[in-house]
């Protein structure tokens, strides 16, 4: 058995940088003193789990504002955005494979780095978890609206669909949709995952048939010059288009309820990004090639103005609002699956509260951390007008991505004999890339997303100070075995 290590010196800097064993963490997969999780998900469902909480609004609006940067080459900016998602996604492919339990980087990061480097991590992710499924929420009620306009001709009213200080009192349909999808959650993961692989299918099948709609309107003429702003603009687009590639990850929070994790997670991870490569890639060449890049500037529904200029008719942009609206109810239902089971491995450790990781012995999921997430969830979403705090999530994400990158070289160095499913090739060139591209990304982000994401640190220092470090598991069992000896 692997022993708990930490750095030199005085105790609280051992504390600090005490890691938990590999093998404890595996042992302790699936139960711990709440109950048990159930393994009912296969590839397929692990697949569909990534697809569906990276396929999201990022898609249906992102084009707007990433098209006029680099003109028809587009196709070229999300590929090379995909290519950077793909250094990352190695590295989660490795780790999952290695360690696969329900924390995904938080458990990944407690293994290689060190407990306080854990919480961090832990605590991104939690902003990137909690805050975007309410940003998501708030979106859904803006697409359900333009749903019941274009075939019902019925819109409900700013009031109940809109938070205080954005024009009203309540965000009614961003509860709604936290609720369906709790209400998803507490059924059984079993059934969750069945929901979520129909949501998928259909969000596809709705970019595929604007795929279909828009290549009837081809014009070659519309990809020349193919990149009109040089490799700079190709970029600048691919920077903006990365943020729709967030949420690969999502297996991997999986660990222990997937039947073969050890195969199927580094699977499922891979192949939802190929699959969200794919789509992003024919939507971007449809959408150029049937309209001209320059009236992309400022489209706010970049694909719905597509499909109106295409179809000369109104029916395809309300099939589209439809895509939209089983989109973002796919991704609030997969992204709050994935923090509920973050915060499961992080109650195990001692870190959270322990009503975090109390299993429900019927439905083998953790009920009261379900309530409770979706209970802020849906206030936040309800209340509160999002603005800078939902951009925060991508720096958030990117932290927590870079921790994985550095997690798989720190692995391999402490322990190379330990077996591996899957091993992310033309090490350390790759995990490597990965750190470099997260960082990039993250200089480039703007001084008030900075802003947010310094203070949400600081808040989550002194939570772990005043609790997480106290309770830790880890720490009370080598206190306990220093006195024994």
């Amino acid at each position: 058995m692997q022993r708990a290590a930490g750095g030199g010196g005085p105790g609280w800097l051992r504390d600090l940088t005490r890691t938990k064993p590999v093998d404890q963490i595996v042992a302790e997969g699936g139960h711990g003193e709440g109950g048990e999780l159930k393994r009912s998900m296969g590839l397929l469902q692990l697949t569909m789990f990534s697809v569906g909480a990276t396929l999201g609004t990022g898609i249906f609006v992102v084009l707007g504002e990433a098209v006029p940067l680099s003109g028809p080459a587009i196709v070229v900016s999300f590929v090379l955005a995909g290519l950077t998602a793909l250094f990352s996604a190695l590295s989660y492919a490795e780790l999952a494979g290695t360690i696969p339990v329900s924390g995904s980087s938080y458990s990944y990061t407690y293994a290689t780095l060190g407990e306080l480097v854990a919480w961090v991590c832990g605590w991104c992710l939690l902003l990137e978890y909690a805050v975007s499924v309410s940003a998501v929420a708030v979106g859904w009620g803006q697409y359900l609206n333009e749903l019941a306009d274009k075939t019902i001709g019925v819109t409900i009213p700013a009031a109940l669909s809109s938070p205080p200080g954005g024009g009203g009192v309540v965000n009614v349909p961003a509860v709604a949709v936290v609720l369906l999808a709790t209400f998803l959650l507490l059924r059984g993961t079993s059934e969750s995952a069945t929901a979520n692989t129909v949501m998928v299918f259909l969000k596809v099948g709705v970019l595929v048939f604007f795929c279909v709609v828009a290549f009837i309107a081809f014009r070659a003429g519309n990809l020349t010059p193919f990149a009109p702003l040089g490799i700079a603009g190709i970029s600048a687009a691919g920077s903006k288009v990365f943020f729709s590639y967030i949420g690969f990850d999502a297996a991997s929070t999986a660990g222990e309820e997937a039947r073969n994790p050890r195969r199927d997670l580094p699977l499922a991870i891979l192949l939802s990004l190929g699959i969200v490569t794919l789509l992003y890639v024919a939507v971007g060449l449809a959408a150029v090639a049937a309209q001209p890049w320059r009236e992309f500037e400022g489209a706010e529904a970049s694909l719905a103005m597509v499909l109106d200029e295409a179809a000369g008719v109104p029916w395809p942009s309300a099939v589209l609002s439809l895509g939209a609206v089983i989109a973002i109810a796919s991704v609030v239902l997969t992204v709050l699956y994935g923090q509920t089971r973050i915060l499961f491995a992080m109650a195990r450790d001692g870190l959270i509260p322990r009503i975090f990781m109390r299993v429900s012995p019927r439905t083998a999921v953790p009920a009261a951390n379900t309530v409770i997430v979706a209970a802020f969830v849906s206030l936040l979403a309800a209340l509160v007008p999002l603005g800078r705090l939902a951009d925060a999530t991508s720096i958030g994400t990117l932290f927590a991505f870079a921790l994985v990158n550095v997690g798989v070289m720190v692995l391999r160095r402490t322990r190379p004999e330990m077996p591996r499913s899957f091993r992310a090739p033309l090490f350390p060139v790759t995990p490597l890339l990965g750190v470099g591209f997260c960082v990039y990304l993250m200089i480039r982000l703007d001084v008030a997303t900075w802003t947010v994401f310094v203070l949400w640190m600081l808040v989550g220092l002194a939570a772990y100070f005043a609790y997480g470090r106290r309770h830790s598991r880890l720490r009370r069992a080598e206190a306990a075995a220093g006195e024994r000896a």
